[in-house]
């Protein structure tokens, strides 16, 4: 698997992962782990909202948010990615369905590839 396949991988198993905690489908233990092991320790993220989280913020956000949301579906659109040897860069649009209430936001992510995956180091989110 090429550095661009590991970061578009990397995307879809986090959002499918993350839909499944806000629907509280699944083991929440183990959930929980597999989330935060796909973030790099520096992890940092600039939220729609202008806010930044820290790992260790999201991290404790995380078990509050779990099956808060048993209907929220997760659909990502244009998924482009540049990679070198060590690090990527990506984009896409990620569309949330609560409910009736429908959020779309773009979102540009830097990763640093890690052996045999990449691993989440920045993520910037914009309304649309």
């Amino acid at each position: 698997m090429n550095n661009d396949e590991k970061i578009i991988q990397e995307i879809k198993e986090f959002h499918k992962d993350i839909e499944a905690w806000f629907r509280g489908k699944e083991d929440q233990d183990s959930l929980y782990k597999k989330l935060l092991s796909g973030f790099n320790s520096d992890f940092k993220m600039i939220s729609g909202n202008n806010n930044t989280i820290t790992l260790a913020a999201f991290s404790e956000w995380l078990p509050g948010a779990y099956g808060q949301f048993p209907d929220r579906s997760i659909v990502l659109d244009n998924i482009e990615v540049q990679s070198t040897e060590s690090h990527g860069l990506a984009s896409y649009v990620e569309i949330q369905t609560t409910g009736d209430s429908v959020t779309h936001r773009r979102s540009s992510a830097v990763f640093v590839i890690h052996q045999d995956r990449a691993l989440w180091l920045h993520l910037i989110e914009k309304w649309i």
